[in-house]
């Protein structure tokens, strides 16, 4: 039995061998590490309106034009590289998302010399991962409370897309909150993690 084949997967990953590595091996898995939030942050952005797929297929072209989602390198950056970033054909091509990617580099540089990017996030689930408990996809939020408050906190730090529900799948993906199924090997897996 191939891991896509097994039936107590979350199902949103279906069979796609690149979904279900990244189920199996990243999503819900507590990120501490302040630039992978960045970059989970950004990339969730990036997908608002197209399917996580996509993103996860343009990951690597991502990875390699955004030099590694180093926020101090890409704070720095002006309309010259936003005007590289709209020729190439490996990432999402979308001015205000760049722009966007920019400015959450600033605000996170901000926020880092302050208190820590990965603190900040964390303080919004008291610095550990909330343990859903749902055993249907119908269960599972599109939003929360936390999410509306990490939001609303990002947009005045000066992050942009980054609304209750984005916040929400960058929460999940970053393991702020464990929503694999209950029935799922990486519900038990990522809540011993915590």
């Amino acid at each position: 039995m191939t891991a896509s084949a097994d039936p107590d997967r979350c199902p949103w990953c279906g069979s796609d061998p690149l979904y279900v590595a990244y189920h199996d091996q990243e999503w819900g898995v507590p990120e501490r590490d302040g630039r992978a939030l960045y970059e989970k942050l950004i990339l969730d952005g990036f997908q608002a309106g197209l399917s996580w797929i996509t993103i996860l297929r343009k990951r690597p072209a991502f990875r390699a034009a955004f030099e590694g989602f180093e926020p101090a390198r890409i704070a720095q950056w002006g309309e010259p590289e936003v005007a590289r970033l709209l020729q190439n054909p490996g990432i999402v091509r979308h001015r205000g998302k760049i722009e966007g990617a920019i400015k959450g580099a600033r605000a996170w540089e901000k926020i880092e010399a302050r208190e820590g990017f990965s603190q900040f996030l964390w303080k919004f689930v008291e610095g550990r991962p909330i343990q859903n408990r749902f055993r249907s996809m119908s269960e599972v939020p599109t939003a929360t409370a936390e999410s509306t408050a990490l939001s609303k906190a990002l947009k005045a730090e000066g992050f942009v897309f980054c609304g209750p529900v984005i916040v929400y799948a960058a929460m999940q993906a970053m393991g702020l909150v464990n929503d694999h199924m209950l029935g799922c090997p990486r519900h038990g897996e990522c809540a011993a993690l915590a």
